[in-house]
């Protein structure tokens, strides 16, 4: 018994470089009542989730040991597999999945895939053999229309849970997560005619995966036959020489199909001798935290990476628990206006 004394008290660990911590510090810390914290380390009912995570969070960041009955033991291992970390929107979808995972006690293994190493198949044959509890794919081969999606329903048949997000395949049978792609093109369209620009290109990756064909939809059914689609890689460089193409064409605003892209869009407009956005708006997808500090600012479509990650992983603990619903769950994604979209330049 501390010396509070009461039936909740409880004998706070030892600071391993200093005295015995107080409740009060707890508490404090972790924004609760020192009864909350004295439940917490009695492991008594009766203690929210999310408190008694924050709790516990409290004892770390203090320096405190946390008592042996509440170090949580691995639920399992969970694979995320994601194509690469150059782009910005990746690693946030994964700090944020491994996050959630952890908070259910799960343990996170991150497999990247890059130029020359290891194929998505390859990854999760690893996985397997690990055995972990299920596996999270994001923008993966499920996305890709020419890939065969028989290789989700041979990892079905043996027994792992898994979860898509970025990309939806009827033939897999699985649960989706989904930014709504085509109302995000129209929504950059609505934005763009509202500055009164008229004559508007869209510049998006390859044809073959479904969140381009989604964009270019949407895009489409908004511009008709005025709107402009320039194919090309998702990076830097192809959103460069899609704009060009774009530029040639008479175009004063351009939505990329990713920031990165945008980034490459400012750059051809720039080699033009003209000005973002004076002379030509810009707009992006995805929303990282980076591209609020570019020049000028990005206007870009956010995706709403923390509740589309919740979304996956509470999916794919509910197919761990038997419980399935494969559908697709669709999230609305946000226009941030920044400093890369501007009022068409009038016609001389």
């Amino acid at each position: 018994m501390s010396q509070g004394g009461g039936p909740d008290a409880a004998r706070v660990p030892h600071q391993r470089h200093a005295g015995p911590a107080r409740l009060a510090d707890i508490a404090q810390q972790a924004e609760v009542s020192e009864a909350t914290v004295s439940r917490v380390l009695n492991g008594r009912t009766g203690v929210a989730a999310a408190t008694r995570q924050r709790v516990l969070a409290a004892l770390d960041v203090l320096g405190y040991e946390r008592p042996v009955r509440l170090r949580q033991r691995s639920a399992g291992l969970v694979g995320l597999v994601i194509p690469e970390l150059t782009n910005p929107i990746f690693p946030a979808f994964a700090q944020v999945i491994e996050q959630v995972l952890a908070g259910h006690g799960y343990t996170p293994v991150l497999c990247t895939q890059s130029p020359g190493g290891a194929t998505e198949d390859e990854l999760v044959d690893q996985l397997v053999e690990r055995g972990v509890t299920g596996i999270v794919f994001l923008s993966g081969l499920h996305a890709d229309t020419t890939a065969d999606p028989a290789r989700y329903a041979r990892l079905s048949g043996r027994g792992v849970p898994f979860v898509l997000i970025n990309g939806f395949n009827p033939r897999v049978s699985a649960p989706f997560v989904s930014p709504d792609d085509a109302a995000a093109t129209r929504i950059a369209v609505q934005h763009l005619r509202a500055l009164g620009h008229e004559r508007i290109g869209l510049a998006v990756g390859p044809r073959r995966f479904v969140p381009v064909q989604r964009k270019v939809a949407g895009f489409l059914a908004e511009t008709g036959d005025a709107g402009l689609v320039q194919h090309t890689l998702f990076s830097v460089e192809g959103g460069q020489a899609a704009t060009v193409s774009l530029l040639d064409a008479g175009c004063t605003g351009v939505v990329c199909g990713s920031d990165m892209m945008a980034l490459g869009a400012i750059r051809a407009v720039r080699q033009r001798g003209l000005d973002v956005p004076a002379d030509v708006s810009v707009i992006g997808y995805d929303d990282s935290d980076l591209f609020a500090f570019t020049d000028p600012p990005l206007t870009t479509l956010r995706q709403p990476v923390r509740a589309m990650a919740s979304a996956a992983v509470s999916s794919l603990l509910e197919e761990v628990g038997g419980l399935v619903q494969h559908t697709e769950f669709v999230f609305q994604p946000e226009l941030v206006v920044r400093g890369s979209t501007a009022k068409a330049a009038p016609r001389a």
